[in-house]
């Protein structure tokens, strides 16, 4: 987890200085969020705040719950990451053990609240990984069917083209991190649900 410690001190310190308001929907996870750079004016008048670091897998985001996610003290949680474990080769087993680490932290660290999973998106770089995602957001959505104020939002779906592959035009050039065009469907899917995403005082 070395790999990830610069950005995740940069993080803490924003937390503790204020930058990073706390009581907020929090967006967490890996970079797809992380350079979602509007994403504050995206989902104005809810408060937003986002403490997503690059690179990220669900390994990860379980291992620096503690320090980044439950001193934000948010009132719900909005989150995308799998995308990497899945790229990394990590067995199916281990990705959903990964999952469940991350649901026990959201229960027993703060009661439970609001939690949102972002289907994996089906970028042209994975195109060759497409069954692994898709299994992937199988798992999580029958899994958050079962439990109480949890949801599963498919942005998956809407990223095809009519022909049934990855939609090119919604990636940057590696194929594998968004353009405008992606979020633009991110923002859109994500408003659609709101009443059941964000916490409104």
């Amino acid at each position: 987890m070395q790999w990830y410690e610069p950005e995740v001190l940069e993080l803490e310190k924003r937390i503790k200085n204020g930058e990073i308001g706390k009581g907020a929907n929090l967006f967490y996870g890996s970079s797809s969020l992380r350079q979602w750079e509007n994403i504050q004016k995206d989902f104005s008048p809810y408060q937003v705040e986002n403490i997503a670091f690059g690179g990220s897998t669900l390994e990860a985001c379980v291992y620096f719950f503690e320090r980044l996610v439950v001193p934000c003290e948010p009132k719900s949680i909005i989150f995308y990451a799998g995308d990497n474990d899945v790229g990394n080769g990590v067995y199916h087993s281990d990705i959903m053990a990964r999952f469940e680490s991350l649901l026990t932290k959201r229960t027993k660290l703060l009661s439970g609240i609001k939690f949102t999973f972002i289907s994996v998106k089906p970028s042209p770089a994975r195109h060759a990984l497409l069954y692994r995602i898709r299994l992937l957001n199988s798992y999580v959505k029958t899994r958050l069917d079962e439990l109480e104020n949890t949801h599963y939002i498919d942005i998956h779906t809407p990223m095809y083209t009519s022909g049934g592959i990855p939609n090119p035009e919604l990636f940057c050039e590696d194929g594998l991190h968004m353009n405008a065009n992606g979020y633009a469907i991110w923002r859109e899917i994500l408003l659609e649900n709101a009443p059941k995403i964000f916490y409104t005082a």
